[in-house]
């Protein structure tokens, strides 16, 4: 069977990044046979690119391509990054100091309710500076792999959006 949209499609990968400012390779995880990636093909779930690398491959293929940061996660945006008062981290009143260290990932809501998560960059007296550009923005993915297998996805998957199977399914 073939990768195409409503399968269940399950492949490992080694992913590296590079940018601009550093064009050599770095490696950022992988999926092996006991732990695979599996989706469902063609709901949106997954970047555009990496599907489109994907379509039409069977089990045993052998994949190995790159996606331009921008047809990935967006180049880095420096209006993502932004000064806030310190006052809006008051819990009863209190700042917690302790989540405010550089490099945390804190989960914030913007002015419309839309969840997104910050990096703290920096606390300089009142403001906090943070990052809201996702981690790989900016980076260039090299993905390869293999696919291991394909199949018709079920109607409940179809209906819930996602894979169901004995170790992730409901």
């Amino acid at each position: 069977m073939k990768v195409g949209n409503n399968t269940v499609v399950s492949v490992t990968y080694d992913l590296h990044t590079s940018s601009k400012a550093d064009p050599e390779q770095t490696f950022i995880e992988s999926a092996d046979k006991a732990n695979p990636l599996e989706f469902l093909f063609g709901i949106g779930g997954m970047i555009p690119a990496f599907e489109d690398n994907l379509e039409g491959k069977v089990s045993g293929d052998r994949f190995d391509f790159s996606i331009p940061a921008a047809d990935a996660y967006g180049e880095f945006d420096e209006a993502a990054l932004v000064k806030l008062p310190l006052d809006i981290f008051k819990v009863n009143g209190k700042v917690d100091m302790d989540i405010l260290k550089p490099d945390m990932i804190i989960p914030m809501t913007d002015s419309e309710g839309n969840q997104l998560n910050g990096k703290i960059l920096e606390v300089v007296g009142e403001e906090v500076s943070m990052d809201f550009n996702h981690p790989l923005a900016g980076s260039d993915l090299h993905f390869a792999g293999e696919v291991i297998s394909v199949r018709l996805a079920s109607a409940d998957e179809l209906a819930h959006g996602h894979v169901h199977n004995g170790e992730h399914g409901h």
